[in-house]
């Protein structure tokens, strides 16, 4: 990322003085969710201008077509004369007819307050830049300026990692900076402390927006604090923030959407859950999660991402890293935080595992491959039904599961992911240069051995393979076990109206159901020639043994059909610690485990 704020460069042969981009934006009509942002262009060379807006968003992987929430789109020239619009594509307006100076403005419809869109009423401006501001591609290294025109009338105030210049007015020292920079408007409340980090005193805030009181954010600011400082011990020091401040940019109000998003220097956290109704324990999750992508993902950056395309959807081969080793830290900094119990975090693991390694998609995808899924499940969406249950896992859950395999796989060797994640903070993010996949794997054999990170990377990144997680588990009292007495029939099914029951997910591969032949939409009439059951379906399969045969007659498509199902063992796991099943881990156990969680 680049800080200058003004930038020579070769245009057409000859030296230019890159000029400054100056916005506007203001809200009158923010109870119809609207905002009017206006744009000054100036010393343009080209003799066709193009105004775009975007179709990505920095953390977001999949196409989102921002334009499709502008209107009243109009040009005038540095005199104030109209100038000549045409549309060559869905996402341009191209302007011709200039005197080297181009004025626009337009209307934006914003409704969805998250970490990719905008949303504008009159509880605030929650503002993603790419969803909000149009830009010229050509005028990428342009400082900017915006000045946002607040309602004072709604005692709003602007928050941003974007530097103040004055006023309502703050810069950016280039197109990359000005749309990884989102902006809260609102009546927030702010608390914040300093941290010293290599002698370097830096300011984090915690900006919220939410209709609690001060007491409960003081109450979740201290929480805040514990995963800051946590998540500096994993890798020694914070990153050195532009401007010398992070910012957290909270919304916990009714009207946003549920999401968190990372930035270079501060992250969107957005929830409908107030602190009071669920908050404080439910979204202090997405604090940790975001927080830690400062170093994993915004600094250890990988190539594939940078830079980071507008124009396009944005694939990468690491996001079982980026996303999914982040998320391997998430509740694990909680529970070195002592925010959530050793045996909280334990259990919660159990979700996760069972999603990832009961999966019929790694016969299908590495976890290289489903990184490669980003563009099409990362917010993207479709009308035509898609079959995830049978060849998607997330990235964020399967490089979850081999973050743990990792750091206990490097344990047993008197090692630790925590310090793998220092040597590439040292080697990659601490001076930013973005590495290829093919830099962790050897920066694995350099830490840990070329044996041991050639068969890490071999079977469980290049291929789909299962670690040994009983014997992992266990090196640190965790029990990893399964039931064979548990019935499984492997498709949910709920009641319709008329007291039948509906298939209402894709079975998966190999499971009773898919083997029986029934599919997404079945309609279920009756069991054992009795009608469909009125409690839980599953509750209804729990009363069966394994091997059960079911009778079941069926509907699709209007016409009546029958199959058997037989019933099959419950493929799910369960973990917990040892001492919950009545053992007793030993004194290295219990030393290992204390040493994982950072216990006392």
């Amino acid at each position: 990322m680049k800080h200058l704020f003004y930038f020579i460069f070769i245009l057409n042969g000859y030296y230019t003085i890159a000029q400054t981009v100056h916005y506007e934006i203001s809200f009158e009509n923010a109870v119809h969710h609207e905002a009017v942002i206006g744009g000054k262009f100036t010393n343009l060379q080209s003799d066709t201008v193009a105004f775009r807006m975007s179709r990505s968003s920095p953390g977001r992987y999949a196409l989102h077509e921002f334009a499709k929430n502008v209107y009243n789109f109009k040009a005038k020239d540095g005199a104030g004369n109209v100038l000549s619009v045409s549309r060559p594509n869905p996402y341009q307006w191209d302007v011709t007819g200039h005197d080297g100076t181009v004025q626009i403005s337009y209307t934006l419809f914003a409704n969805r307050g998250d970490g990719t869109y905008s949303q504008i009423d009159e509880t605030h401006a929650h503002l993603n830049i790419p969803a909000t501001f149009m830009y010229v591609p050509e005028l990428g290294d342009r400082k900017i300026e915006v000045d946002f025109k607040i309602r004072k009338d709604l005692n709003w105030k602007v928050a941003t990692q974007l530097p103040l210049v004055s006023g309502t007015t703050y810069s950016a020292p280039n197109f990359q900076y000005f749309m990884d920079s989102p902006v809260e408007i609102s009546d927030y409340q702010i608390r914040q402390f300093e941290v010293t980090s290599e002698g370097e005193a830096q300011k984090l805030q915690f900006v919220l927006h939410h209709n609690g009181t001060e007491s409960e954010l003081d109450t979740y600011f201290e929480n805040v604090k514990k995963i800051v400082l946590a998540e500096k011990e994993v890798y020694g020091e914070l990153p050195s923030f532009d401007y010398g401040t992070y910012t957290f940019l909270a919304c916990y109000i009714p009207n946003a959407s549920g999401d968190g998003m990372e930035h270079r220097n501060s992250t969107i956290l957005t929830d409908t859950e107030g602190l009071a109704e669920g908050g404080m324990e439910n979204n202090i999750g997405t604090v940790s999660h975001e927080f830690f992508h400062s170093w994993n993902v915004e600094r250890i950056r990988p190539k594939s991402l940078e830079p980071f395309r507008f124009d396009e959807a944005n694939m990468s081969d690491a996001l079982w890293f980026a996303e999914g080793f982040t998320s391997y830290y998430t509740d694990l900094i909680l529970c070195r935080a002592g925010i959530i119990t050793a045996e909280a975090y334990v259990e919660s693991l159990s979700g996760t595992f069972n999603y990832v390694w009961n999966s019929p998609a790694r016969a299908f995808f590495n976890p290289i491959e489903m990184s490669y899924q980003a563009p099409f499940v990362d917010a993207a969406t479709s009308v035509d039904p898609v079959n995830r249950e049978n060849l998607f896992i997330s990235y964020y859950s399967y490089g979850s599961m081999l973050g743990l395999a990792l750091d206990l796989s490097l344990r047993e060797k008197d090692l630790n992911l925590d310090d793998f994640m220092k040597q590439l903070w040292q080697s990659f993010g601490k001076n930013e240069t973005p590495y290829a996949l093919k830099d962790l794997h050897t920066a694995l054999n350099a830490y840990a051995g070329q044996a041991f990170g050639d068969t890490f990377f071999k079977k469980y990144i290049y291929q789909s393979g299962m670690p040994e997680y009983q014997s992992l588990l266990k090196s640190v009292g965790v029990m990893l076990a399964q039931s064979s007495k548990t019935p499984y029939i492997g498709v949910r099914v709920e009641l319709d109206g008329d007291g039948n029951g509906i298939i209402v997910t894709n079975p998966k591969i190999g499971s009773p159901a898919y083997e029986a032949g029934l599919d997404l939409h079945d309609v279920i009439t009756s069991i054992n020639g009795n009608e469909f059951p009125t409690h839980q379906f599953e509750t209804f399969i729990e009363q069966h043994k394994v091997a059960d045969t079911l009778a079941i007659s069926f509907e699709r498509y209007g016409k009546a059909k029958s199959t058997s199902v037989v019933l099959k063992s419950d493929p799910e796991y369960s973990i917990h610690l040892m001492e919950k099943a009545g053992d007793k881990p030993s004194k290295k156990q219990i030393k290992a485990r204390k040493e994982w969680l950072k216990m006392e």
